[in-house]
Formats: C-alpha cells, sequence, structure tokens
C-alpha cells in the first residue's frame, strides 16, 4: 500500500515578544513562547528534550525518521526518567514532519544529529531556517560545531554537551536513564537561561571546548557498554569493567594532554582523578559513584542502542579521535585501536552487542 503524502505544517510566530533590532529586522528572541524550536533529527536525545519543551508550553517542530512519527502519532510521547517523571505528550501538541520546511519559523534550531550527518543537517538549515535562528549543537564528539559553522557563516552557532542519556523504549516511550545537566556555550545573550525550562536546565560554560573533551573521554565507555552487553550500572559495579574503563580513559587523557587541551569533567571528580578512582574496590567505588551521578538500573548506553538496531555508531568521533591523535603525536594507544576494531566488526555482522568479557576485549588481535 503506498504511503499517503504528508501535509507539512508550516509553524509561524504569533504576535507575542519578537524582539526589533536596531536597524528594523527581527533579530533572534530564542525565549519568546510563541516562537517554534526546531529539533534537527529527533532521535532519542532529540525527541526527549523537544517533548519536555512542549510539555513546558513552548512550541516545538521535530524532524524526525518516519518509523517514530509512526511510534508517536499511534502512542503519543511518552517521557519517563528513573527519576519518576512520566509524561504523556498527545501527537496533536506535537508538529512532526520528515521535511525540513517545518523549521522555516524557528527561532532556534537544536541539532542533535549523529556526527556522521553534522554537514547534511547544516544544508537543511542554511535552506530552510531563517538566519537569526540560533543553532545549537547538543550533540556527541568535539568537531560537529566547526562544521556547522563552516556551513552555515554569519549565523549564530553555539556549542553544547549533554551529559544524559536517553533509551528509546519504544512505542513512543523516550527514557532518561542518568543524570546532569546540559551545558552550552556563554553568549551574550544569554542563550542558556532562555532555553532552560521545568525539568531541562542549561548552564553556560565560558570554556565549552574544555567540556566537550571532558564529556569524550567519559563517552570512551559507551563502546565499552555496547560491546559488554550490561546495563551501565551492572558494568560500573564490576572492577575489571572499571579497570578497562581506567585505561581507556587514561589513553584518551595522554592523547589529549598532547594537544595542548585541559579537559573540563562532566561530573564533580576532575578528569584526571577519574582513572584511579575507577580502579577502587567495588564497594568503596559504589558509594562514590552514588555521591557523583544517578544511573538507571537499565540504563545503556547510546552506542549500545546503535548496536541492536543495526545502526552506523560513532566510534570514529570517539576512540576514532584518540587514534587520529596518536597517529599525529606518535602515541601508543593499544585499547583504543581494539575497541574501533570491534565495534566495526560488530556493525559488520549486524547482530547486536558481542557481549565480550573485559578480557576479550584486552586480548582482541588489533588486525
Amino acid at each position: 500500500m503506498a504511503r499517503r503524502p504528508r501535509r507539512t505544517p508550516i509553524l509561524r510566530c504569533g504576535p507575542g515578544p519578537v524582539a526589533v533590532s536596531e536597524g528594523g529586522g527581527r533579530s533572534s528572541n530564542v525565549g519568546a513562547s510563541d516562537c517554534p524550536i526546531g529539533v534537527a533529527g529527533a532521535g532519542s536525545i532529540g525527541c526527549f528534550v523537544g517533548g519536555i519543551y512542549v510539555a513546558a508550553g513552548r512550541r516545538v517542530a521535530l524532524l524526525v525518521r518516519p518509523r517514530v512519527i509512526g511510534e508517536i502519532e499511534a502512542n503519543g510521547l511518552r517521557l519517563t526518567s528513573f527519576e519518576g517523571l512520566d509524561q504523556k505528550i498527545a501527537p496533536d501538541r506535537l508538529t512532526l514532519s520528515e521535511n525540513p520546511e517545518i523549521f522555516n519559523e524557528a527561532s532556534v534550531v537544536l541539532v542533535t544529529v549523529k556526527s556522521a550527518d553534522t554537514a547534511e543537517i547544516a544544508d537543511l538549515i542554511a535552506r530552510y531556517a531563517p538566519e537569526d535562528a540560533v543553532v545549537v549543537s547538543l550533540q556527541n564528539g568535539i568537531g560537529n560545531v566547526g562544521a556547522l559553522r563552516q556551513r552555515l557563516p554569519g549565523r549564530r552557532v553555539l556549542a553544547g554537551m549533554v551529559p544524559f542519556n536517553v533509551i528509546s523504549a519504544g512505542e513512543g516511550r523516550f527514557h532518561r536513564s542518568t543524570s546532569g545537566d546540559i551545558v552550552i556555550e556563554q553568549d551574550e545573550a544569554g542563550t542558556a537561561a532562555q532555553l532552560s525550562v521545568p525539568g531541562l536546565n542549561m548552564r553556560p560554560s565560558q570554556n565549552i571546548a574544555g567540556v566537550q573533551w571532558g564529556k569524550l573521554l567519559l563517552n570512551l565507555n559507551n563502546a565499552l557498554n555496547a560491546l559488554g552487553d550490561l546495563p551501565l550500572r551492572k558494568q560500573l559495579a564490576q572492577r575489571p569493567w572499571r579497570m578497562l574503563f581506567a585505561d581507556q580513559m587514561a589513553e584518551g587523557l595522554a592523547a589529549i594532554r598532547a594537544e595542548g587541551i585541559k579537559p573540563v569533567s562532566s561530573t564533580p571528580i576532575p578528569a584526571s582523578w577519574t582513572p584511579p578512582l575507577l580502579r577502587l574496590p567495588d564497594a568503596i567505588f559504589e558509594v562514590l559513584l552514588g555521591r557523583t551521578m544517578k544511573i538507571d538500573p537499565e540504563a545503556r548506553s547510546s552506542m549500545w542502542e546503535d548496536l541492536q538496531r543495526g545502526r552506523v555508531t560513532e566510534i570514529d568521533y570517539l576512540q576514532g579521535v584518540i587514534t587520529e591523535i596518536a597517529d599525529r603525536r606518535g602515541l601508543q594507544v593499544p585499547l583504543s585501536r581494539r575497541i574501533v576494531a570491534l565495534i566495526r566488526r560488530a556493525e559488520a555482522a549486524g547482530k547486536g552487542s558481542p557481549g565480550l568479557t573485559p578480557e576479550q576485549i584486552r586480548n582482541a588481535p588489533l588486525s
């Protein structure tokens, strides 16, 4: 049966508080509740963040795949979290489309696509979003903002960092399974404060590059979690897994320091302290983890979800960044290279997580 063409709704600002610049044109006003927020690439993070904005009374347009549109139209958008959130949003409160024309009147565009899709989504933003729309990258990795700015010259593009992960549970449900506030590059307009709503706090940072590098170090565990096929809390409760993570972070820290970069930790623990703390006995580490981060018992990494769904992962933008630095600096990063090879092997097999042990990961051949 042929799929019926979808009518694309065009959202337009009403006669609300839209600021006017000295030259007479419309200036960006991301806090105006009558202007829509566009979410470019509404996967797990995008649907959760977009849904929180809808619940807070903001108008939201989600650029989303047909599969997710079908889920939400059939079931509504349900937001849950390990902290007890359970919010159901009716489909008619959302603007869902696979057509980027929904960004025609956006005052802010939140970019949540995978790193490999950044260039493509930037071209769509350039074509469809107003020139004064603020573009905020809420992506993993450290090169996305540069790619967005290159393809969106003259536009205001801000870097961001999302510390929590969201699981797509099916039937329109998106579950936030770890804690933390989103961090956004500080600007004179106070965009972080204007984008903060109940349930979604955004903090400004004057050193967003350091914040992103700090997050990259923590995200090195994404691949370990994907390879091990364990919930994050269960994985981190086992010292052999933490020792593996500590050794992986040590390689990452060495590479980052060789570049003259000082990472800013997204947890209360400085990045340089994390490897030794990961090596602590289980009982001591469990107490420490409980004081620094809240993790749902069933939380898993986004890379695990990518493998389960047969999608290409972001390994090139995580461990791949470390191996690229190592190649330029003449560093030895054998564990990072093994993990890249194992993830690519799992991608090619298309059977989800291989369920490896820490020992199997450590001893995997490099070839």
